[in-house]
């Protein structure tokens, strides 16, 4: 932004100035918020697929002795194979949420920054009051929990590293490692926050997306508030039902 029709004396006696009044970002606003619906809309997907597939820890066990879900994990891990090698598309899954992941943090913190610096001291609170206002000033808190939720998540029942890992962790067997993590009571209370953390934040950031996207049609915008409040819900009451049936003896 620079001043239009200046006055050369004032220019000349230091009063005023030509230069912008803040720097050009290198990555423009509209870029990082474009990024962000399109990286948190893929995340939205990936925990509805995540959940649905872990569901099936509530399957009974097949007649050769196999469960559900461990066919399943085989499935994923085997997937177009032989066109990939063994789990090389398991892995090109994973290192593209790892990129969403990175970009999406980059993101939200530099959105942040330049909110923070073009408001200088001055603060805009309940604007639109009760849940939206709630989970609007605390959207990057809910973001910090949740990455440290998905740290976890990855030592538990992925990677077996231990403390965050049971000891009787063994891979591949998922049935056993979730039967086995989630008997613990602290961790099955970790997961449950998570979960209603991932609420908050799925929530506000699938309405925020649909603004981002530049979904402005008024059937449109009410199906999206519709799916904003549906999807995140079922999710979190699909991945609560697991750890919690496991805890109580429901399930093992």
């Amino acid at each position: 932004m620079t001043v239009q029709n200046i006055d050369r004396e004032a220019v000349a006696h230091g009063k005023i100035t030509e230069k912008p009044l803040r720097e050009r970002p290198k990555f423009p606003t509209w870029a990082l918020k474009l990024t962000m619906a399109v990286t948190g809309l893929i995340f939205a997907l990936f925990v509805a697929f995540h959940m649905a597939g872990n569901l099936k820890i509530f399957l009974p066990f097949y007649d050769d002795g196999t469960h559900p879900i461990d066919v399943y994990g085989e499935w994923l891990r085997n997937m177009f194979y032989p066109l990939f090698p063994h789990e090389a598309f398991l892995w090109i899954f994973r290192i593209v949420l790892l990129a969403c992941l990175a970009l999406h943090i980059y993101g939200a913190f530099a959105l942040t920054g330049r909110s923070h610096k073009s408001r200088g001291k001055f603060r805009r609170s309940n604007l639109m009051g009760g849940m939206n206002s709630f989970t609007t000033s605390t959207m990057l808190v809910t973001g910090v929990v949740l990455l440290a939720f998905i740290v976890f998540h990855i030592l538990d029942l992925t990677a077996g590293v231990a403390p965050a890992a049971s000891d009787q962790f063994a891979h591949g067997e998922i049935y056993a490692n979730m039967i086995a993590s989630f008997s613990r009571w602290p961790v099955t209370i970790f997961y449950i926050i998570a979960m209603v953390t991932l609420f908050l934040h799925l929530t506000h950031g699938i309405w925020l997306a649909t603004s981002d996207l530049g979904i402005t049609g008024r059937r449109w915008r009410a199906v999206m508030l519709f799916i904003a409040y549906l999807l995140p819900a079922v999710v979190m009451i699909g991945n609560i039902a697991i750890p919690l049936s496991i805890a109580l003896g429901w399930i093992g």
